[in-house]
This record gives C-alpha cells, structure tokens and sequence, in this order.
C-alpha cells in the first residue's frame, strides 16, 4: 500500500529529523541538547523517499506538513496520543500518531489514518471515537483506517469540532490500548493544508 508506505517514511523521518515538537507519550532517557537537535539529513531524506517532510505550522498538538515523495504532493496533519494507556499496564510499544492526509494526485482529501505502534491482533475490533460518534476502523499491520469511507468526511467534521479523539485497539499479543489524542488546532492545521494542498 502506497500511503502506508508514504506515512512510514514520514513518520521515520519526523522522528530521526527531529520535526514531530511534541513530548513522547512514555518518558525517554534524557539526551543532550546538542546531541537532541542534530538532524540526520541523509538517514531522514531515505527514509522519506528522499523527500523530506517541511513543517508549514504549529497549531496546538497538530503539526501541519508537506513533502513531495517520488514528486507527487503529500499534506497532512500529525498529532501524537496526549495519553495512551494499556492493558495489562506498561506494555512496550512504539509510538502512535494520528495522521489526516491529502494528496491532490490522487484526489484523496483528509484521509483519516492512525498508526498505532504495534501489529494489530487479526480479527479484533479497532474503533475511533469522536464527538459522541464511534466508527469502526479496518486494521493492517500497525495502521487503523475508516472501514466505511463514506462516514470519514462526517468523522473529520467531528474531529474539527471536539476536544478529543479516543481510538480503542487490541495488538497481536493481546494488549489494549486507549490513546486519547487532543484535537486542540486541528482544525487550523486542516485549513492551513487547504490552502498549501490545492495543487
């Protein structure tokens, strides 16, 4: 899958760049300032399909970004769980992010998608809750995504409107996770990548 692909790169590159500004979920071991704000130029510019991700905004828990990967235009707003819990408690995994894409090639407009951090256990209900609305996602790997398309322009008018978003998972070993995400500056992120996405 193409955009799953795209997401992963942009994800790797976000965190060995350096461009995803908001505090880890679990506390990390403290770096150097120094050593922190190195960017790895080449490892990032691979890791995206050398297009590296360009932060065009900040809005509250929501990064707004372009790339070009393989010269087609990506947007899409970033947002990592400002909490997550577990299932049994303080189980392992890599980190989460919420991610609203658009890419005008493929006439593809805010495309809801979450990356959960771990495989998600086959057969198991994942689901996003939103302004008093719950939808079933369909997983694959570790990425969660609308099963009925149709609701998603409803689900992202949710997401526009509410303090929060609640996405419920169970991984391949079992584990339950809730991640809550903030949807402070969502809806600025969304319009500031209205205007940068229009071609």
């Amino acid at each position: 899958m193409a955009v799953r692909q795209i997401l992963t790169s942009l994800v790797a590159c976000s965190l060995v760049c350096g461009i995803v500004p908001l505090a880890p979920v679990q506390a990390a071991p403290k770096k150097d300032a120094k050593e922190a704000a190195k960017p790895a130029p080449s490892a990032a510019a691979a890791a995206a399909g050398g297009a590296e991700p360009t932060l065009i905004g900040q809005f509250g828990t929501w990064g707004a970004y372009t790339a070009a990967p393989n010269g087609k235009k990506v947007c899409f707003a970033l947002a990592k769980p400002s909490s997550s819990k577990t299932n049994p408690p303080n189980r392992p995994r890599d980190p989460a992010y919420a991610f609203i894409s658009t890419r005008p090639a493929e006439k593809v407009v805010n495309e809801v998608s979450i990356m959960i951090g771990y495989a998600v256990k086959p057969g198991s209900e994942s689901t996003l809750q939103v302004g008093g609305g719950t939808y079933a996602m369909y997983t694959q790997g570790d990425g969660l995504w609308i099963k009925n398309a149709a609701e998603e322009e409803r689900m992202v008018e949710a997401m526009r409107k509410s303090a929060e978003v609640t996405v419920k998972a169970v991984s391949a070993k079992g584990t339950e996770t809730i991640d809550t995400f903030s949807l402070k500056g969502l809806s600025q992120a969304l319009d500031r990548l209205g205007q940068d996405c229009r071609r």
